[in-house]
């Protein structure tokens, strides 16, 4: 497509004409998140009022959709809920505070509901855990392990919930995140033993014990995850009109 040349004072219409022979060109995909409007505004050499009308236009053709703080994505708006739209927006104070307020709750009910064979397979696979060499191998047994617990729990719509949180943090960036956080704090002992004292109160039918295991294993990871964060900087910036997400603190209520 040939691009015309800049107007003396470039206008919405040329910055429309612009953005249409990007996302013609660019390869960017349902879903992508486009550069954004300063790169854009830089690219074609136009205003950023006129960039935002553009976008403005585009988006009411369905061509791309906005996100406040998020950016600016290609193709129709997609439910804010599934979990590839959330992994962009979501930082990781926000999943921990999530995690907080439904594994505990998870852990409890599968100290009253779990089967005997659900508690030997827990024991196993928090052995297997423990021994893990490679982080690969440990993120896979860990979200076995918590996917178990809330499977055990027997509440089809808590599950639901659990999968869409557990999908988010398997992104490969939260990963490498989390695994780096364990080497820095050198947690990996400490976390062997709570995820043994969850599943043992799971099999001790102690859903009161059961639950404050949790607790105090996901906060153990959060307050590991802040601290690397305060080093390294956050995988996500908020918005200017959404404040940061305040840590929780020992004895927080869930």
């Amino acid at each position: 497509m040939t691009q015309s040349s800049p107007p003396s004072e470039p206008n919405s219409t040329y910055a429309l004409e612009q953005l249409r022979a990007f996302l013609t060109t660019s390869g960017l995909g349902q879903g992508s998140r486009l550069p954004t409007e300063r790169q854009l505004a830089e690219k074609f050499q136009v205003g950023r009022r006129a960039l935002r009308r553009a976008l403005d236009a585009l988006e009411a053709e369905g061509v791309l959709w906005r996100r406040q703080g998020a950016g600016t994505f290609v193709g129709m708006r997609e439910d804010d809920a599934t979990p590839d739209v959330l992994m962009q927006v979501t930082d990781f104070n926000e999943i921990m505070e999530v995690r907080l307020r439904i594994e505990p709750q998870l852990a409890q009910l599968a100290a009253l509901r779990a089967r005997p064979e659900e508690i030997t397979r827990m024991r196993a696979l928090t052995k297997r855990l423990a021994e893990s060499e490679d982080a690969d191998s440990r993120e896979l047994w860990d979200g076995t392990l918590h996917r178990l617990i809330a499977q055990s729990a027997r509440n089809r719509l808590f599950l639901s919930l659990f999968d869409i949180v557990n999908r988010i943090r398997q992104d490969e960036a939260w990963r490498a995140m989390r695994e780096q956080a364990r080497r820095i704090a050198k947690s990996r002992a400490q976390t062997a033993m709570q995820h043994h004292d969850i599943v043992e109160a799971i099999a001790a039918r102690d859903p009161v014990a059961a639950g404050e295991a949790m607790r105090e294993h996901l906060l153990l990871m959060h307050e590991t995850l802040i601290r690397q964060t305060s080093m390294i900087g956050t995988l996500h910036t908020p918005s200017p009109d959404q404040p940061e997400p305040q840590p929780l603190q020992q004895g927080t209520a869930i």
